[in-house]
């Protein structure tokens, strides 16, 4: 059943992805939050799709904790369904990524139109002041930043080495710093097809104010909450 839940979710984004992607192209000439608006309503069908199809539901926890003004998101990434879960969850937001993702047919097309902060992961400090700079223009902009400092997916009990570009963020633009764990990784695992039947729970912190701290004091700060919550969502 899993797996035929899984083929019919696969379909589902085969058929919508192509022609929302040639909608969110006719975006292009409205203002970067007007764009976010109508761009994320892809979002917003797939997580319809996968809860309805493949009984994937979630919890939010900590809400009460949102600052007021824009913030930078810390988070644990086990699944691309934060990708999509974030976009209803938070307010409107960019995303750090890996440039190579722009390249994608139609969903990459999609994605360069919400004003992501694409950056060479190789250009190592180079990469930091790219975050610093643009993503300072970002908040300044109304958006929030949302930064996976793992850089990459972690499987459910695993940990990566948190990576400074969220915080240095932070640090420079004098931004708070939300951090954020998740146990999605159980209903969509790295790399996996199959979709379980699972409730997500996602977890936000108490906001970390940032102004006169070092990065890689804050980095240690939010790491050590999301890794404490972790312990409990992934047993």
């Amino acid at each position: 059943m899993t797996w035929l839940r899984s083929s019919l979710f696969a379909l589902a984004l085969v058929v919508v992805t192509p022609p929302y992607a040639l909608f969110a192209l006719l975006t292009a000439p409205l203002p970067r939050h007007a764009r976010y608006r109508l761009i994320s309503g892809w979002s917003v069908i797939m997580l319809w799709l996968l809860r309805h199809l493949c009984g994937v539901r979630w919890t939010v926890e900590g809400l009460e904790h949102l600052p007021a003004r824009p913030a930078v998101i810390l988070a644990k990434h086990q699944s691309a369904w934060e990708t999509l879960a974030f976009q209803s969850i938070f307010p409107q937001q960019v995303h750090v990524l890996k440039r190579e993702l722009l390249w994608l047919p139609f969903f990459g097309w999609g994605l360069a139109l919400m004003s992501p902060i694409a950056i060479d992961r190789a250009r190592g400090v180079a990469a930091l002041r790219q975050i610093a700079r643009r993503g300072k223009v970002r908040l300044e902009q109304g958006f929030w930043v949302v930064v996976f400092p793992e850089g990459t997916r972690v499987e459910p009990g695993k940990k990566g080495k948190y990576q400074l570009g969220g915080a240095w963020l932070a640090a420079h633009a004098g931004a708070p710093i939300v951090p954020v764990a998740l146990n999605a990784g159980r209903a969509w695992p790295r790399n996996s097809f199959l979709k379980h039947p699972f409730r997500i729970t996602v977890r936000i912190g108490p906001a970390i104010e940032t102004a006169g701290r070092d990065p890689s004091t804050l980095n240690a700060e939010a790491e050590a909450w999301i890794e404490t919550q972790q312990k409990t969502l992934d047993s």
